[in-house]
């Protein structure tokens, strides 16, 4: 007997994994070997693809990596930093602070550009580190930091960077394919991302953009072997889209149907304009039940907001995040150093009946936290 396969048993309200279509789980039921010529060919239509999301110049190419974002992320910091560089992190959220975990677990020379969770760095400090230390060679940054869900002006911060002719890295593991931009208008000599972000695939392998000249200069710099982003690049680009160890087929099936998705949806800014509309929905509907966002509205992106916790005794987030898992929400503790925070993704495939029904099934959550006797107040895990 085939087992029965639901559309979405749960709505994921998480910045990745998210919620797919069922023909982006439906990609995955075909078996292909990683040597099959097949496979490789849409390998390397979606390493076309990809790049010609994020620019209209020929300047660029892209990598894929197995793995999560963070192996993606670790492979060109461990990869594009020569020996003799040094790296300078600028840090909003734990995305950021991870990047400066990495540098320092491979014994790259670093330094930090700590700023508040809550606000958008400086540009003005960024302008004034690189004008007074030359020895920096490389910038990274995170796009949309997930931490609490604010968009950093990577226009700007990007512009300040190439001024001073130093390296840009950056991490839009959540914004790329959900919101408009061109890697080469923002002057990234590198964009990392991952395959179960905004293009709404599944979880699996990341990818990087690269700016070519810049990369074709960092052959021998890789810290590892598994995580050398040039040998694996120079593998696709000799054998046609073949992986150097064994690739996650099942995901790349997924993505290239993923690709074909967001193409008929309208591209990134269709995609965008969704997930906006989900976003503001969500936290006008929040607010209408008492939930305050962490951040400032100017601040939010599209991808995922945080709510403080209510500093109210029938509040308890374990039990709230149970009730709303009851109810077939899935939502995202807070990462946020200084704040009771959770947070609610608005990616994936979901609309704004979902938020809606969201909203809906939050305000019966509050009920029957607070103790309304009309609402079930039972309490199990799934």
């Amino acid at each position: 007997m085939e087992p029965i396969i639901e559309d979405r048993p749960y709505l994921l309200l998480t910045p990745g994994p998210l919620t797919t279509t069922r023909s982006v789980k439906e990609a995955m039921l075909v078996d292909l070997s990683t040597w099959d010529q097949d496979y490789n060919n849409i390998v390397q239509q979606v390493r076309s693809r990809i790049v010609q999301l994020a620019t209209s110049t020929n300047a660029y190419t892209s990598v894929l990596v197995q793995g999560s974002g963070t192996f993606a992320v670790e492979a060109t910091i461990g990869s594009v930093v020569p020996a003799e560089g040094r790296l300078l992190v600028v840090s909003n959220g734990a995305y950021g602070k991870r990047i400066s975990l990495i540098a320092a677990r491979l014994n790259i020379p670093f330094v930090e550009m700590i700023c508040s969770e809550t606000a958008c760095p400086d540009p003005q400090r960024l302008d004034q580190i690189l004008s007074m230390d030359s020895s920096i060679t490389h910038v990274a940054m995170v796009h949309c930091e997930t931490t609490t869900g604010i968009l950093n002006p990577i226009r700007e911060l990007g512009q300040i960077v190439k001024r001073y002719d130093r390296v840009l890295i950056l991490d839009a593991m959540s914004s790329f394919g959900g919101i408009p931009f061109m890697v080469d208008e923002i002057g990234a000599d590198y964009l990392i991302s991952s395959a179960n972000k905004c293009v709404q695939g599944v979880p699996g392998f990341g990818f990087v953009i690269c700016h070519r000249e810049t990369f074709e200069k960092t052959r021998g710099y890789a810290r590892s072997l598994s995580l050398d982003l040039y040998d694996q690049w120079q593998t696709m680009e000799a054998y046609n889209g073949k992986w150097r160890y064994t690739s996650p087929t099942h995901t790349l099936l997924a993505f290239h149907q993923a690709l074909e998705e967001l193409a008929d949806e309208g591209g990134i800014q269709a995609r965008y304009q969704r997930y906006s509309a989900c976003q503001k929905a969500l936290v006008q509907g929040m607010r209408s039940l008492g939930f305050a966002p962490l951040l400032d509205d100017d601040f939010h992106s599209p991808i995922i907001t945080a709510f403080f916790f209510p500093q109210e005794a029938w509040f308890d987030f374990s039990i709230f995040y149970q009730l709303l898992k009851q109810r077939l929400f899935v939502i995202y503790p807070g990462k946020v150093s200084d704040h009771d925070t959770f947070r609610i993704g608005t990616i994936g495939d979901l609309n704004l009946d979902d938020i809606d029904r969201l909203i809906g099934a939050v305000q019966e959550t509050v009920l029957v936290m607070k103790g309304d006797p009309q609402q079930n107040s039972a309490i199990f895990v799934i």
